[in-house]
This record gives structure tokens, sequence and C-alpha cells, in this order.
């Protein structure tokens, strides 16, 4: 992938972008795996840090919301998703990645961009729940719905994109591929007025499972997450 970005006109990569090791799973169950990152997250923010989190579950962006929350009292959460991931639990355990924006929803508002799929319990708990959802066509029968993802936020925002809010024909490389997902300039666009427009605190993508053979779904992540910091650094 080239470092120099096409759109931003510069290398990003020279604002200074520090790749931390993996952080060390632990067999102890979903919540303490939460905690874990939390700790991570907390620690880089002691130093100063601006934490972009890669990640496959997307559960871990409760771990990484939750220090934020307590040092952003304002914050919101933008989350660019096919699914709702509203429900109370999920196969035994309400740390599932079918649970993060429920879990989320408790600490802080909630926007959702991109979904497309859910179940009867999360149909049923969107009304009066205060979270605010902009289901996937309106990004086709709507021109201001950007802005209105935008005004939908506080001003300190987190953002959180699993990677299925992608449409499939350009990102099938994850876990629960759905067809009508945004292109790739729909979500770019939403992206840059929200970083450029709100104060962004942190980042995260989640979900990529790579498809041996097939790379091309790799390297948009990869410059997908680089365009995102680029965006922070003009900000």
């Amino acid at each position: 992938m080239e470092l120099f970005d096409e759109e931003l006109r510069k290398e990003t990569f020279r604002i200074g972008i520090h790749t931390m090791d993996q952080v060390e799973i632990t067999a102890a169950g979903p919540e303490q795996m939460v905690e874990r990152v939390s700790s991570v997250v907390r620690s880089c923010l002691k130093g100063g840090k601006f934490p972009v989190m890669i990640g496959g579950e997307h559960s871990l962006t409760f771990g990484a919301v939750k220090p934020l929350k307590e040092r952003h009292e304002g914050l919101s959460v933008l989350q660019l998703d096919a699914h709702a991931d509203l429900r109370n639990e999920y196969q035994g355990t309400p740390y599932s990645h079918a649970s993060v924006g429920r879990r989320v929803k408790e600490l802080c508002p909630l926007v959702q961009a991109g979904v497309r799929s859910l179940s009867q319990e999360e149909w049923d708990f969107l009304p009066g729940s205060g979270v605010k959802t902009f289901f996937a066509p309106e990004t086709r029968e709507k021109s201001g719905w950007i802005d209105d993802v935008v005004t939908s936020l506080t001003e300190e925002v987190y953002i959180t994109l699993d990677l299925d809010v992608l449409d499939p024909s350009i990102m099938p490389s994850v876990g629960t591929p759905e067809p009508g997902g945004l292109g790739w300039y729909e979500v770019l666009g939403l992206l840059r007025t929200v970083i450029l427009r709100k104060r962004v605190v942190g980042m995260d993508v989640v979900e990529l499972a790579p498809i041996p053979g097939n790379t091309a779904p790799d390297f948009l992540a990869a410059k997908l997450i680089y365009r995102m910091i680029g965006y922070w650094a003009e900000r």
C-alpha cells in the first residue's frame, strides 16, 4: 500500500503512528477480555496518545469506549455497521459482538449508520431506546443523511467501524456479510464529515476475516484505517 494519500495529498505516517503489539487474548471469558482492552486503551490515553484499535470481534469496542467515557463525559459513539448489535445477550453472554451496541448505549449516546440486519428483539428495543439508527436504504433515498448523522452526535465522538457496513461486493471478508451495504466513497464521505466537524477522540475498525487468495479486502481495510487517521490529522 502506498504511504502517500492521494486525497489528502500527503504522507500521513509522518504524523507519527506507533503500532503496538497485539493484545494477548485471555481465556477467562469475554468480560475479562473487554477489561483487558480497557486497560490497554487507558494506558494509551495516560500517555497522551490517540487510540486507533484494529480488532477482530466487535465486542472489543466496549472495552475501548469505557476509558474514553471516563475521560470525556459528553462522549457519543458512531457505529458504522450492517447489524444493530443491540441484543441484550447472545450465546450466553452480554459481552458478545451481537450485544456491543446495547452495552455502549448503557454508557453514552449511540448513533448507528448502515444498518440493514437486526433481530425481532432489537427491532422491539429501538423505539424509546434513545439509539438513533440510520438504515442503509436512507443513504440512497435521502441526500442529506450525512448531515443528519453528524447532527445526531455530541461534540466528542468515538467511531467504531465494522467492515460489514461496506457492501460485500467490495468487502466479502467479514464473518456476517449482508447485501445492500455502503460503498467506498459513501463511507469516506461520512467519515470525513464527522472527523472534520466533530472532536473524534478514538476510533476502531473491526471484523476483518481474511479470505485466503483474496487480498483486495485486506488492502481496503488497511487503506481505510490509514485514511481515517489522515482525516483525524487534518482536523
